[in-house]
């Protein structure tokens, strides 16, 4: 027996209920917000991450699903969304054509970590990219709607914000951090020692313990923040309160990869366990230069779909469509004309079978249908069809030609 790939799971009933429940009311709610649907493909050049996500990062380092194809391709499968969304950008000429762009996608992704609950190796996400829009208005934006997404699907959770700063400001507390991690580099975590003389600002999101705690007096970015900086972040907090959005500001917020600048956030829930960020993002200002465009502002949100989906509950009670049936066999085609007839307008279930009365409202209720309709011996006689509602337990004849409209 051939089983799936360790950290990869087939979408099966009752989970794919709530799947495409969470795509097709989170893509309302982008709509709402003028997002447009995006696909970018699946496989992309392995450059593009190492130039976006950035090769200190975990994903570049250990992660990606990498391999060379049969033209001598370095490629991978994608392990996040927004770098293949500002590719396309690019490709595209957005970034020369002005403006703002906002799109909106959903996916899998692919990442070589060790299974957990709520972290697989393949995985979904519905995400958002904002291109274009520099004003922190949008930075508000875009956390009000990640807001109003899991507010919809009933998600409780702790929204955490902080400020990564710019190139200004940036590269002198990045100076005084290394000095830091430099004399404490003893006690750091291998990937700590790693990330000196990568990426400093990345050993605030270790999870070591050891390391968390040699970190205590490091320095911390707010304090050196440029002009500029302070004023967007203190315009988000102020945005934020006035609307009465509840959050806290964590310094250790430093997300977990290297193309954000100034806005970070990120929603989290203890009910999904260790892994409890369910959703996060910030601005990233200079990725769209970075990847060979035209200087453009950038800020988007990424959503762990399976992280979500053990929190939604959909209502039992709603029921819909018609669960077509023939307890004769000579009322089989007759069944089959009328299902391809009804599903032009109603959601359709049939049976090519025959079976009792009872057997085909087990079957109806079981597939979730509203209405169980019937024919037996003595209804095609009599050209009727016999209709139960399910819900409020009525039932009634109706003359065949009469249901078929």
């Amino acid at each position: 027996m051939i089983n799936a790939l360790r950290g990869m799971k087939d979408i099966l009933p009752p989970q794919n209920e709530k799947f495409e429940y969470f795509i097709k009311n989170a893509s309302k709610i982008a709509k709402n917000y003028g997002f447009e649907y995006v696909e970018t493909p699946i496989l992309e050049e392995t450059n593009l991450f190492k130039r976006s996500v950035g090769e200190s990062s975990d994903i570049v380092g250990k992660e990606m699903y990498e391999f060379v194809d049969k033209g001598g391709n370095s490629v991978c499968l994608r392990p996040e969304g927004t770098a293949g969304v500002v590719r396309s950008f690019i490709q595209n000429k957005y970034d020369r054509a002005g403006g703002v762009k906002r799109f909106f996608y959903h996916g899998p992704m692919f990442r070589y970590e060790r299974p957990q609950k709520g972290r697989l190796r393949e995985f979904h996400q519905f995400g958002v990219e904002c291109f274009g829009e520099s004003s922190p208005y949008e930075d508000v934006n875009i956390i009000l709607m990640l807001k109003d997404i899991l507010d919809f699907f009933g998600i409780k959770y702790t929204l955490k914000i902080n400020t990564l700063g710019c190139e200004k400001c940036l590269p002198p507390f990045r100076e005084n951090l290394v000095d830091f991690l430099t004399d404490i580099e003893e006690g750091l975590c291998d990937d700590c020692k790693r990330r000196i003389k990568t990426n400093p600002i990345r050993v605030f999101d270790c999870k070591n313990e050891n390391c968390q705690k040699l970190l205590q007096n490091a320095p911390r970015l707010g304090s050196e923040l440029c002009d500029e900086c302070k004023e967007s972040f203190e315009f988000v907090k102020s945005k934020l309160d006035n609307l009465g959005v509840e959050y806290e500001v964590d310094s250790n917020l430093v997300r977990g990869l290297d193309y954000y600048t100034k806005t970070a956030f990120e929603f989290v829930s203890k009910d999904i366990g260790a892994q409890n960020a369910v959703a996060g993002g910030g601005r990233y200002d200079r990725l769209v230069e970075f990847l060979g465009g035209r200087a453009t502002p950038g800020i988007g949100f990424a959503i762990g779909i399976e992280r979500l989906l053990d929190l939604i509950e959909i209502e039992d009670d709603k029921k819909e469509g018609y669960y077509l049936g023939a307890m004769d066999e000579n009322a089989l085609d007759l069944v089959f004309e009328i299902a391809n007839k009804k599903r032009k307008k109603e959601k359709v279930a049939v049976s090519y079978g025959t079976k009792s009365l009872k057997a085909h409202l087990k079957t109806a209720d079981k597939n979730g249908m509203r209405y169980c309709a019937v024919i037996g011996e003595n209804e095609l006689k009599e050209g009727k069809i016999w209709v139960k509602d399910l819900v409020e337990k009525k039932e009634n004849l109706i003359d065949i030609d009469k249901f078929k409209e």
